[in-house]
């Protein structure tokens, strides 16, 4: 792969995908293997190609990402925030495009903390009268 390309760091709950866009073919590689391989459901492949399909690009540019924290469907969001962040540096006539599917705002949801005093984040100890 040539040394030029195109930058964006997805994120998601606690997974951070470092994304490089290069001229090519169309592969992608998520830490080195095909994302194929990486990602086994159809449903979190069909996530990475959001991007690329809404913007008419699949199979014009390699991908290479680095993705770490998380799990399986986090990295996957992480991958796809990447991605869109990178076509925006490739051209910003896509910024419509991505921004009407809300491809480009990072989802801030993660999950709540348990607090002292109770089982969980919100549920209570059970209660009992007498």
């Amino acid at each position: 792969m040539k040394e030029d390309f195109y930058y964006g760091t997805g994120r998601r709950k606690t997974s951070v995908a470092r994304t490089r866009l290069y001229n090519g073919s169309g592969q992608i590689l998520v830490n080195g293997r095909p994302y194929q391989d990486y990602f086994p459901r159809s449903t979190l492949q069909m996530i990475i190609n959001q991007p690329l399909k809404l913007t008419k690009v699949q199979g014009k540019y390699d991908i290479k990402i680095n993705v770490t924290g998380g799990g399986l469907a986090g990295q996957a969001q992480a991958v796809r925030h990447g991605i869109s962040r990178a076509l925006l540096e490739v051209s910003s006539d896509y910024r419509p495009t991505l921004k009407k599917a809300g491809l480009l705002t990072r989802d801030a949801r993660v999950k709540e903390r348990k607090k002292y005093g109770q089982r969980g984040a919100r549920a209570k100890f059970q209660y009992s009268k007498r």
